[in-house]
């Protein structure tokens, strides 16, 4: 096999020497006198095999994409220039064209490989912008603790970003390393402001504290209670205390308060029983005044309200629950017997009225006017002593009734 196909592509002529075959005509590679020239071709056929060999190792590792692409094509450029020279007898000419489309090919996988390291730079490039973007918004962040764990993770997520050019890496590192810092700057001078701040809260509350624990043994509930509210106010105005010493500070406080209001409770509730009691009295004291009717005898009934009223004012308080509503009921029935009092009054002052002595006086003088001329049978002066009279005694009417 190997002698006919090297018959195709080469000779030995008479003194031994070797040509191959070209496109561009025949091409001595070298030198046979040691044996036949059937066993001189196969063994520069043989030649020419390995040199396809190496040609068909480059093809594969195109074909699986393994290897470095400018490797392949340097090693192709290589072997395809040692053609021209190469002590061979074969199809040299197909080895070219072999060698022509990997080194192309490979060369196109060459571009492509820098573009898309190109394009992953500029990825690269873009995404780290972004993120030292972000990492200067948040320099000035005062959410403390979800800013701090965003910085963790955003420098996490620059170390997982490959590719990118290394000068302007640095360049956009020394940025977000800035902005920490600026950011780790600004949240320690905040909590150490904060810890100033919850030292004074400290000894305000202590304060505070021993005050509500003075009070707590007052038996002065009404002033003692509206000076635990102004403490509470005060405590909430002054802020969270030193770590540590709210919650115990607190404790104090609230024991103290807990303490006097139950104190407070127990003294009201002996002496909401005795209230009731005294409700029970005013309740039937009430009675009897709803009962007094002043349109009789108001003198006689007004007496007696007096004497219910005297019996009521020392009956003592009342439940506060129930002090309203029988407050009400009793000025209910001052309001009635004030009512009859005033009417009384202007009845009374009105019939002592000038005005209405002499209407009644001129009425009477009518009367006995009207009288005699009936009794004389004097027409007109009835007639006139009528008119005058009804006038008159429409006039008296108007006065009497306001």
């Amino acid at each position: 096999m190997l002698i006919e196909q090297a018959g195709d592509w080469g000779r030995i002529d008479d003194d031994g020497t070797v040509y191959v075959r070209t496109a561009d005509g025949e091409r001595a590679v070298g030198s046979w006198q040691a044996g036949s020239r059937q066993a001189g071709l196969s063994f520069y056929y043989r030649k020419y095999d390995e040199l396809a060999t190496e040609v068909e190792l480059l093809e594969k590792r195109l074909a699986a994409d393994a290897g470095d692409a400018k490797s392949v094509a340097s090693t192709a450029v290589r072997l395809r220039e040692s053609l021209a020279t190469a002590n061979v007898v074969g199809d040299l000419g197909a080895l070219d064209t072999r060698l022509a489309t990997v080194i192309d090919t490979a060369r196109e996988r060459q571009a492509a490989h820098r573009a898309a390291v190109k394009e992953a730079s500029a990825k690269a490039l873009a995404d780290k912008q972004s993120l030292v973007e972000e990492a200067e918004r948040l320099a000035a962040s005062t959410e403390w603790k979800s800013t701090g764990d965003r910085f963790r993770a955003l420098v996490d997520e620059w170390r997982g970003i490959k590719g990118g050019d290394r000068r302007l890496d640095n360049e956009l590192w020394k940025r977000i390393s800035t902005a920490r810092e600026e950011f780790t700057r600004r949240r320690g001078t905040h909590f150490a402001a904060m810890d100033e701040q919850r030292k004074v809260a400290s000894g305000k509350k202590e304060k505070l504290v021993k005050e509500a624990e003075a009070l707590a043994e007052s038996k002065d509930w009404g002033p003692a209670a509206t000076r635990f509210k102004d403490l509470m106010v005060q405590w909430k105005a002054a802020g969270p205390a030193a770590k540590g010493a709210e919650d115990a500070l607190w404790a104090r406080f609230r024991a103290a308060q807990d303490g006097f209001f139950a104190r407070r409770s127990e003294v009201f509730a002996e002496r909401d029983k005795e209230y009731e009691g005294n409700q029970q009295v005013k309740e039937k004291l009430l009675a009897e005044a709803e009962a007094l009717d002043p349109s009789g005898d108001v003198d006689e009934a007004t007496r007696k309200l007096r004497e219910i009223q005297e019996r009521w004012e020392a009956a003592g308080k009342v439940p506060r629950e129930a002090m309203g509503s029988l407050e009400k009921r009793m000025e209910a029935v001052e309001k009635r017997f004030r009512e009859v009092s005033d009417k009384r009054w202007r009845q009374t002052d009105v019939q002592s009225s000038p005005l209405v002595v002499r209407l009644r006086e001129s009425v009477g003088k009518l009367e006995k006017k009207l009288e005699k001329a009936r009794a004389a049978g004097r027409d007109k002066d009835v007639a006139d002593a009528e008119a005058a009279l009804q006038t008159q005694r429409e006039w008296l009417s108007q006065a009497e009734h306001g």
